[in-house]
């Protein structure tokens, strides 16, 4: 390759990472003065210039001029009698150069023109990646199930991994090789020499992030998510409020015949979502979110701690508290309410009253 193919391929190259030209060229010619000197012994003051045009590389010994003294150093100075039979006006001070480009400076120039390159094409993808990746946190992502070990799966993303660990799947939901497969980014950690993406499909966001995917209503601000609490692989409460009084906030996220929510429940692996009202009362609040619970009366015992009971009729205390306790754990979490649910009989029995 010829000096203008090789700047020709190195503007293309440029362009195509999205390098700076003249970052390149800086590094360049950083790397070439410093083999010049390594190589060929030289301890002067050297200066570089490489011909943006033609891909010419020149080296000039850049000389200080000084009054004639004894002591001259003839690696870095000129005497001012000396410089002036070069350049006629010169003055002490100022600096005279000569160029002194060995004849077989090519083949040290290629070889560290390429070490540079390849250098600043990988700092380039690095930051690019870093760029693409970095505000990809707590966001939904598609990716390619890549390969297995132990503990984990891992997904392409494209142009870098992405880590799933096995407990951080959908119970015991089975993943093949190759399938294309929704997660969420639990954290983006950069360091100097990688960028490391860790996925989830347990954790709670993952929920919130299909339901923005899936209903326009909220990723628009007509319907606003207020909270996620999630059992993975067993039920999910999302707490849903509309903006517009023409909306249903229920209704939107249900779809037709069931559509988006299907969808969505699909995805979950058929684990059940229930969609709670969101209510500036939270006695309203949190009765919403026993459901499916219903006649619940709710009495904030502490506000400042936020502590409440739910009172419910026989009927309804199983469905309050739910299998293995999970409504009322969830319900609790939505709401940041600690949540005691009783019936009638047991509060009269705890000699507490009912308003």
């Amino acid at each position: 390759m010829n000096a203008k193919e090789f700047i020709k391929a190195l503007d293309n190259l440029a362009e195509e990472k999205k390098i700076s030209k003249d970052e390149i060229y800086d590094a360049m010619e950083l790397a070439l003065l410093t083999a010049y000197k390594k190589n060929f012994n030289s301890l002067t003051n050297a200066r570089i210039d490489i011909n943006k045009d033609t891909g010419e590389i020149k080296i000039y010994t850049v000389y200080n001029v000084v009054e004639d003294y004894d002591d001259l150093d003839l690696d870095t100075e000129i005497s001012l009698e000396e410089a002036r039979k070069k350049v006629k006006d010169i003055q002490v001070g100022e600096t005279i150069e000569e160029e002194v480009t060995p004849k077989d400076f090519g083949r040290v120039a290629a070889s560290t023109a390429k070490q540079v390159i390849i250098q600043k094409v990988k700092e380039a993808e690095k930051i690019s990646l870093m760029n693409e990746f970095e505000d990809k946190q707590d966001e939904l992502i598609v990716g390619i199930v890549s390969m297995e070990d132990e503990n984990n799966y891992l997904i392409d993303l494209g142009r870098t991994m992405g880590i799933l660990p096995k407990k951080e799947l959908i119970g015991n939901e089975k993943i093949e090789m190759g399938s294309s497969i929704k997660a969420y980014v639990t954290k983006v950690s950069v360091s100097s020499k990688s960028i490391s993406i860790l996925l989830s499909r347990k954790h709670y966001g993952f929920v919130k992030r299909l339901f923005e995917h899936e209903i326009p209503e909220i990723m628009d601000g007509t319907i606003l998510i207020h909270s996620v609490a999630r059992i993975a692989g067993e039920r999910s409460k999302v707490a849903i409020e509309s903006t517009n009084p023409q909306v249903d906030a229920v209704g939107a996220c249900i779809g037709e015949k069931g559509s988006r929510i299907s969808n969505i429940i699909k995805e979950l692996n058929g684990e059940k979502i229930d969609l709670v009202l969101y209510d500036k009362d939270p006695s309203v609040y949190i009765a919403n979110a026993l459901s499916p619970a219903k006649n619940i009366s709710v009495m904030i015992t502490d506000e400042k701690k936020q502590e409440c009971i739910a009172v419910v009729d026989e009927d309804n205390l199983s469905l309050a508290i739910g299998k293995k306790g999970q409504n009322v754990v969830l319900a609790s979490r939505l709401t940041h309410y600690k949540i005691d649910v009783k019936t009638k009989a047991q509060l009269e029995e705890s000699g507490i009253s009912i308003k």
